[in-house]
């Protein structure tokens, strides 16, 4: 073998005079690797897509800078806000406004934009960004992620209208909050920077807030508290249902199947969680108890809107009635919408097994709604995302209740929070020793990325058989 052929074979071989280009496999590699994941495994693209960001957060939250002090934030502190930040949930080990600097704050916002724009959408901009251009398995993943039913080339155009989209709903809602900031007394800075801060915060159901005492201030503000609930509401419908509203307005029939299911079923919850918990808590004088009929239902039904994956809250969570924990813990995980800023297990996975029940009581074969019939392929997404969720709050819990000594009510309420990235709080979080922060930022994550991922995992697989076995039906219920 001539050196020559020896040199091209080997391009980490570095030698004077050798070509600039040889030294580019440190680059291409790395292109390669993402490259050959988004064209095989959506899954794995989600979770390294996160799983860098969460790392490159945690660095600079870890930074002496990011903190009010100038002295290094620990690292299960900071991973565990960078986590909460990128998986848009609000959860907190530390107050936000008083222990983080302007740069801290600014890293946790970013954070919440960059989080915000979903698992699959990051993971499809991961591939974009390294290898420059999406396979075809690739774009599948991203068409999957809008539920687009377009041609593979429209999906780098999907892409950027997620983007502009958050960006314009999040400007709009800036652009009414900052006039009452400065109405209420803030400086000009002060104002457009509570106002932006609100304004991601809010569209992506984060959840944190620049005051150290949250939003409490503003209960009876409602120049304040309806543009958080409009961006709340909206940022949980999702981008696909977005994206339907843009192109089609309210004209129902013109509307798919996805938009129609997701709308209904968050409008039957919004009402249902508003009745029930103003119900609940109307005599709990320690909450609402106490106020006029208007506030008693400005606060039920901010509460409904935000205990599905907002995590903003006008009240103190342990001053809740052990029957309003409940109602909440059921809320916080049913979630909002698929590719959406929130979480739970979907509205659409709520709906379809609904659908299935009374498919079953009523003896049809199909599961029929709206002159549509749903893949049972789809029904056994939706059962894998309910078991996938329940298990990972049981365990989760069992070793919060073994570290942690609380009450079952505020460790099942502080699990069923973080799986679901709501950001409701009974204050669990900063009680807990460091191994519980770990536990509940392993929650987070998996909450965030997991039962999506395993969803659009399932969704992609399909494999052909040549033969079936004969059918044989156990006996269930």
């Amino acid at each position: 073998m001539t050196q020559s052929q020896s040199r091209s074979k080997s391009p980490a071989s570095w030698h004077p005079g050798a070509p600039e280009r040889d030294g580019l496999w440190i680059f291409t590699r790395p292109r390669d690797f993402i490259d050959s994941i988004a064209n095989s495994s959506p899954a794995r693209l989600a979770v390294t897509a996160f799983g860098v960001v969460v790392l490159i957060f945690t660095t600079l939250l870890s930074l002496p800078m990011s903190s009010a002090t100038g002295d290094p934030t620990p690292l299960y502190q900071a991973l565990f806000t960078a986590v909460s930040a990128v998986c848009v949930t609000g959860l907190t080990v530390v107050s936000t406004a008083v222990h983080w600097s302007f740069f801290g704050q600014l890293v946790i916002l970013t954070g919440i934009f960059v989080g915000g724009l979903g698992t699959l959408t990051l993971a499809s901009l991961l591939a974009l960004m390294v290898s420059k251009k999406l396979g075809v398995r690739g774009k599948l993943i991203a068409q999957e992620a809008m539920n687009s039913a377009g041609r593979l080339g429209e999906v780098g155009t999907l892409l950027r209208i997620v983007i502009v989209t958050s960006v314009v709903i999040e400007g709009a809602l800036a652009l009414t909050l900052i006039p009452r900031f400065l109405a209420l007394g803030e400086s000009l800075g002060q104002s457009v920077w509570h106002g932006v801060f609100y304004a991601i915060s809010a569209f992506n159901n984060a959840g944190f807030t620049p005051h150290s005492d949250g939003i409490v201030p503003y209960q009876t503000d409602l120049w304040i508290l309806v543009p958080l609930m409009i961006g709340v509401f909206l940022g949980s419908l999702g981008f696909p249902v977005v994206m339907v509203l843009q192109q089609n307005g309210l004209n129902w029939k013109k509307w798919n199947l996805h938009t129609k299911l997701t709308i209904q079923v968050s409008f039957i919850l919004l009402a249902a969680g508003t009745v029930l918990w103003g119900l609940m808590e109307w005599e709990n004088i320690r909450t609402i108890g106490g106020m006029s009929l208007g506030d008693k239902i400005t606060h039920s039904l901010f509460a409904s809107v935000m205990t599905r994956s907002g995590g903003f809250n006008l009240v103190d969570q342990n001053q809740l009635d052990s029957t309003t924990m409940l109602l909440t813990d059921a809320l916080m995980f049913a979630g909002g919408g698929s590719a959406s800023t929130a979480g739970g297990i979907k509205v659409t996975t709520i709906a379809v097994m609904f659908l299935a029940i009374v498919a079953e009581a009523r003896g049809d074969t199909d599961v029929k709604i709206y002159g549509r019939t749903i893949p049972e392929g789809t029904m056994r997404v939706a059962i894998s995302v309910i078991v996938a969720g329940a298990t990972l709050v049981a365990v989760s819990a069992m070793l919060l209740l073994q570290i942690s000594g609380a009450s079952l009510d505020r460790v099942l309420f502080e699990t069923i929070s973080a799986f679901a990235t709501v950001g409701l709080s009974t204050n669990l979080s900063a009680e807990l020793p460091p191994s519980g922060v770990y536990v509940l930022t392993a929650l987070m994550f998996a909450g965030r990325v997991g039962t999506v991922t395993l969803a659009a995992g399932l969704a992609l697989r399909q494999r052909s058989q040549l033969y079936h076995y004969p059918e044989e039906r156990p006996i269930i219920g």
